[in-house]
């Protein structure tokens, strides 16, 4: 006969050990399939979205090269070569038009349309990097440079303003309500907080116990900013208005990119390691539910709310060709 404390026991360990309680359902990321990117070399970094056409857009920065990928038919539909390693790439929906910032020389390229038309160049001072567009103010906002994010007009598609920072800028997240732009400036060993209008900045959160803070996401309905640190690898979720701790946990290595899903109040982040850690919220924290397999070397993702879809850069190995793991989150 069974113990009476049996039940409790089980419990406790499915509190304790969260995994394991998803251990016997459906993951929280299955693999839906494999969209091949044909004979591309090198490192792959971000991802942007046309949702009109259904194109998803691969900065392959190794090839000096920019995937085009057709969501619909699930193929590659066109590569986008002559570009000097592309690191970030932005859809503008309001001019039609695709950005692609250049490390090599830090030019951001413009194409147009639905055929991917050449329309222009814009030249920051280097290593042009990762790429925000706001659609509320009608700015694109790119990081480049030893430091400054470069603020661009796309009606006009000139540039309109620099805010300096304290070193490269790598991820940053616009907090539209709130009127501030969170900047990683792992040189630094800081976040930045600009404040929009002023365009200049306001406060800086030191990172005492982490250093090399990469990627980042902002969760608006929880105010929080969410960063991945990976000397050591650790995932911190700060308070929005002052940069209080309000969640300090291990990591996978080497991540690049992080993302929130709202809808499932889940958080999930991509790892050279090869993994993609999975978090869920737990009260006023997170616990991580589960650790998905990807390829050593994928570090960059891509998660689009809209269609439902995590989207994992592959880069070529000796087992794997170069490739987009598509996911969807479960339930």
């Amino acid at each position: 006969m069974p113990s009476a404390t049996a039940p409790l026991i089980i419990a406790l360990c499915l509190w304790l050990f969260p995994e394991v309680a998803h251990a016997a359902g459906p993951p929280p990321l299955e693999l839906e399939t494999k969209i091949p990117l044909g004979d591309v070399k090198g490192r792959i970094d971000h991802f942007a979205i046309d949702l009109d056409r259904q194109r998803l857009f691969v900065a392959e920065l190794g090839n000096d090269s920019v995937g085009v990928i057709d969501l619909k038919e699930r193929k590659l539909s066109r590569t986008i070569t002559g570009l000097s390693a592309p690191q970030g790439v932005g859809y503008v929906r309001s001019t039609d038009t695709l950005y692609v910032a250049n490390a090599g020389d830090g030019s951001v390229h413009l194409f147009q349309g639905a055929e991917l038309t050449p329309n222009g160049r814009i030249e920051l001072d280097d290593d042009a990097d990762n790429i925000r567009v706001d659609t509320q103010s009608n700015r694109v906002y790119i990081g480049y440079g030893d430091g400054a994010l470069s603020v661009v007009d796309p009606s006009s598609r000139a540039k309109i303003a620099n805010i300096p920072l304290q070193g490269h800028p790598e991820s940053f997240q616009i907090d539209r309500a709130g009127g501030r732009i969170f900047v990683n400036v792992p040189d630094a060993k800081h976040i930045a907080v600009i404040d929009i209008t002023s365009e200049k900045q306001v406060m800086t959160w030191p990172a005492r116990d982490a250093r090399a803070n990469f990627p980042m996401a902002f969760d608006s309905e929880a105010a929080r900013v969410i960063v991945g640190f990976r000397e050591p690898a650790r995932l911190m979720a700060f308070d929005a208005r002052d940069g209080h701790v309000l969640a300090n946990l291990d990591l996978c290595g080497d991540t690049d990119d992080v993302f929130v899903d709202s809808k499932r109040h889940r958080i999930y982040v991509s790892c050279g390691e090869g993994a993609v850690d999975v978090f869920e919220e737990r009260g006023t924290g997170y616990a991580r539910i589960a650790r998905v397999p990807t390829v050593t070397g994928a570090r960059t993702s891509f998660f689009v709310p809209e269609i439902d879809r995590l989207f994992v850069a592959v880069r070529a190995t000796a087992r794997e060709p170069a490739a987009v793991w598509v996911f969807q989150p479960t339930p």
